[in-house]
């Protein structure tokens, strides 16, 4: 494509947004042209400033004008651009517009999103214009949920193709929320009929693998010595987001299924974990405590630098079948905004550089990346490691 740019990253003046600037300016090719693109122009000029400081050899970004609110803005910043970076949310009321402007101008697109209902209902709305232009939008380029399915990706290249595979992935991490986070979650949690019915409807779009079974495993498992320790079912975005992958490619073999835990060293921890958790889903749903809850850290707030430093994730994968088993582990740093920021610019590298299969519409990262963005994220400090695989 003969665009301006090839990456515009859209929100670069917030605490995700930042660091991903920080992560381009000073990983990218020299080659790239890039710009950041936000609402104040005054805090984007800063930011460049702050760029050039930290990469004073590096070409400066160029500066786009762009806001949620004006469809104009948003559609002549996708058409600027070859792949657009977002992390602008809650997606669920700033997100729709950007999507719709990339499917229609047949531009590639990465968010951080993390909010299943958003997902489900962008497939229903903007898949099949995606499709036909070319673009590919995809979704959960960060901790939400690289790690998880190129993780489930990597085990299962270590397994027969041709067998029924089973894998479950348990995490573990030291990280702190940012605002955005923090509001993004609780507008997820507040309406789960809606997150019920955009999941049922984009079912009935998409259907099943055909001659394939691929599945969720819910029934859980209450300790493993794998992660040491005890574990819990964690619904998030990442399983729904494996399944996907595994339904469209034919490596996940005849019948894959897959559980999602998250793990803890102390049956306390996991008993907190889930009472906290639940509570904080109820609350989402009471209009005064969701605003309560909101108000304890305001969009564009985030972790101190030292609490950055101090964070980490581990996820420990468990594979089996064709009469094989492995073990497999995915580790970086700082899960929510330092490794996350650095696996978003990487995949958005990923689809402007890299020689990829032929994907369109909307796209999971192991179905429109898969091997290659592997290969990149020990940049980002993200590594895959086979820890050990035997015969039964």
């Amino acid at each position: 494509m003969d665009r301006e740019h090839d990456i515009v990253l859209f929100g670069a003046t917030g605490y995700t947004g930042a660091l991903t600037a920080e992560y381009l300016a000073t990983h990218a090719p020299r080659e790239l042209r890039w710009a950041l693109a936000g609402r104040n122009h005054a805090k984007l000029e800063a930011l460049v400033t702050e760029l050039a400081a930290l990469a004073p050899d590096r070409p400066e970004p160029d500066l786009l004008s762009a806001d949620a609110e004006d469809p104009g803005s948003i559609r002549r910043m996708a058409a600027s651009a070859r792949v657009v970076i977002t992390t602008v949310g809650p997606y669920s009321e700033r997100g729709e517009s950007l999507v719709a402007a990339c499917a229609a101008e047949g531009t590639d697109y990465v968010d951080l999103c993390g909010e299943p209902a958003f997902v489900d209902r962008m497939y229903v709305e903007h898949h099949e214009t995606a499709r036909r232009t070319g673009a590919r939008l995809v979704h959960a380029c960060g901790f939400d949920s690289i790690p998880h399915d190129l993780g489930a990706l990597f085990t299962v290249g270590q397994l027969p193709d041709d067998a029924p595979l089973h894998v479950e992935g348990f995490v573990r991490a030291r990280g702190n929320a940012s605002g955005g986070t923090l509001h993004s979650a609780l507008g997820a949690f507040s309406d789960p009929q809606e997150m019920v019915a955009a999941s049922k409807e984009r079912r009935a779009l998409e259907g099943k693998p055909e001659g394939r079974r691929v599945r969720i495993d819910r029934s859980g498992r209450p300790r493993t010595r794998l992660a040491r320790g005890w574990t819990t079912p964690l619904p998030t975005l990442d399983p729904k987001v494996v399944i996907g992958s595994a339904a469209k490619l034919e490596q996940y073999g005849p019948d894959f299924s897959y559980g999602h835990y998250a793990a803890f060293r102390h049956l306390t921890s996991a008993v907190g974990a889930v009472g906290g958790a639940a509570g904080v889903m109820a609350a989402a749903q009471v209009p005064a405590l969701r605003e309560r809850l909101g108000a304890l850290r305001a969009p564009g707030e985030g972790p101190t630098e030292q609490q950055l430093a101090d964070g980490w994730f581990t996820v420990h994968f468990a594979g089996s079948g064709g009469g094989r088993r492995v073990h497999t582990l995915v580790s970086g740093g700082e899960p929510g905004y330092r490794a996350t920021s650095g696996m978003l610019a990487e995949s958005a590298l990923c689809l402007w550089q890299d020689d990829l299969p032929e994907t369109s519409g909307q796209v999971t990262t192991a179905v429109a990346m898969g091997e290659a963005l592997i290969g990149r994220l020990p940049r980002a400090g993200v590594e895959f490691r086979v820890l050990r695989e035997f015969d039964d």
